[in-house]
């Protein structure tokens, strides 16, 4: 109802009124939420409140249906949640990610706003909710307990898809590189020390697998996630929600988001109490992290110098590297993404923690699950992006740096085992140390093989062929 002061209507909840901005999406209990909750400044995702979006459309198709919403209110409501979908109305959701647990008040924000953009498509005025009501009717056989387990869900397997996508850019770039080295002899390293003979290319090649093995770990928690627990409403049980309406809003969910194969969760008593799910997902993002930390820690190391470290590969100069030091080119991008991947393996923390927070039939830590994972997917997407683009595609190979390594190397002492035994071999590679030569300029001065063979053995030791 309008109220005195120009701008504002008044609105009353179980609690009592409140003056809200006239010109407002969101209602009273929004607007609650938003002075309780000033913690972070940080919103909700817009991948989250479209999926949030997406089960009040379902749920109003299912309702409509079942005949238990009016066929103009259901219309409406509709309506207004597709609008929400498009993200015509992400400025009004106001509430904080850290806020009231299970995440009511996301779920309100959610109600409000199709309410009153249901209202006003029916040509009635914004807070009079006798004609469509935030709880009566936009949350009609819902509870904040299904519906926002099942939007994190939706949202999770939407925005995971960008995730692979950019796995497999970086997977293809590094398995570019890989071929574009396949011919770089290098030496290899073992603790940090000499070790046998291989190719830059392998060594690519391997990052380039490990990327294949994360991007599989996001198949099992990706199924899991399909399971719903929408229609469960509050604890599992159901109640207050039509004994179809779980087979009708989730069957209009899988047409809404293009998901195929989202299903009843087998008990909708786990499906709202566990959080494991969540679980399994965010640590299939922490693997992940794990992996791309590790590798561009190597990259890190393997282009260090240019004239003090290993300088094995030299990166692309994407910008000056110091305020100081000219002419300095520093990892920039590797050094970014390993600073991405910390976030994300303390947000798995962080998650892990959460899921095995819940108590009985609630889980009421969702919020923080929520925008953990959200976040995580979103940031390592945007990181693995720039990582592959800016920096894996850039990079070169300085073989004759690597040909230097690899001829001073004390591990070459491995490939004479063959031709001359193990003793023979400890020999040459002790007087070489004492020396100063290298391996093969001691194999050679001994007479112990000749020039032809210790080629040979060097290219089939890295794996190469020989050509014999």
């Amino acid at each position: 109802m309008a109220d005195s002061k120009k701008g504002f209507r008044l609105e009353r909840d179980t609690l009592g009124e409140m003056l809200v901005p006239a010109k407002a999406l969101y209602g009273i209990q929004t607007l609650r939420a938003s002075e309780n909750f000033r913690i972070s400044g940080i919103r909700p995702k817009g991948i989250f409140i479209k999926t949030t979006a997406m089960v009040k459309k379902a749920a109003a198709i299912a309702n409509t249906a079942l005949g238990l919403l009016d066929k103009r209110r259901g219309d409406a409501i509709i309506k207004a949640a597709e609008e929400v979908i498009e993200g015509r109305h992400d400025h009004e959701f106001l509430v904080d990610v850290y806020q009231a647990g299970a995440g009511t008040s996301h779920n309100m924000n959610a109600n409000e706003v199709i309410a009153n953009r249901a209202i006003e498509l029916m040509r009635g005025n914004r807070g009079d909710y006798s004609i469509i009501h935030p709880n009566d009717h936009v949350n009609m056989g819902q509870s904040t307990n299904d519906t926002m387990p099942t939007a994190l869900r939706l949202a999770l397997i939407l925005t995971s898809a960008d995730l692979l996508t950019a796995l497999a850019r970086l997977r293809k770039a590094l398995t570019s590189k890989s071929k574009e080295f396949s011919r770089v002899l290098k030496s290899g390293r073992t603790h940090l020390q000499d070790a046998v003979p291989m190719t830059l290319g392998a060594e690519f090649g391997s990052y380039a697998s490990s990327i294949s093995a994360a991007m599989d770990a996001f198949a099992p928690p990706l199924s899991r996630l399909k399971a719903l627990g929408l229609g469960g409403t509050a604890t599992g049980t159901g109640i207050n929600s039509h004994h179809l309406f779980r087979v009708r809003a989730i069957s209009a969910l899988r047409e809404i988001s293009g998901i195929s194969g989202l299903k009843k969760a087998a008990n909708p008593y786990s499906a709202i109490n566990s959080m494991a799910d969540f679980t399994s997902y965010s640590g299939a993002l922490r693997e992940t992290a794990c992996e791309l930390i590790r590798i561009s820690n190597d990259l890190r190391l393997l282009g260090s110098g240019p004239r003090t470290g290993l300088a094995e590969i030299r990166f692309p100069a994407i910008q000056p590297g110091s305020s100081i030091m000219p002419g300095k080119v520093n990892p920039v991008m590797a050094e970014m993404l390993a600073m991405v991947c910390f976030q994300v393996i303390g947000n798995d923390t962080a998650t892990a923690l959460a899921v095995q927070a819940g108590q009985l039939e609630l889980n009421v830590m969702l919020p923080v699950i929520n925008y953990n994972t959200l976040h995580s997917t979103e940031i390592l997407k945007s990181a693995i992006d720039a990582f592959a683009s800016r920096f894996i595609s850039g990079i070169k190979a300085d073989s004759a740096r690597c040909a230097e390594y690899l001829e001073g190397s004390v591990g070459l002492a491995t490939i004479l085992n063959p031709a001359i035994g193990y003793e023979a071999a400890a020999s040459t590679a002790k007087e070489a140390l004492a020396t100063g030569k290298s391996i093969k300029a001691v194999a050679l001065g001994k007479g112990l093989i000749s020039e032809k063979a210790w080629g040979i053995l060097v290219r089939k030791a890295a794996d190469l062929k020989t050509g014999e």
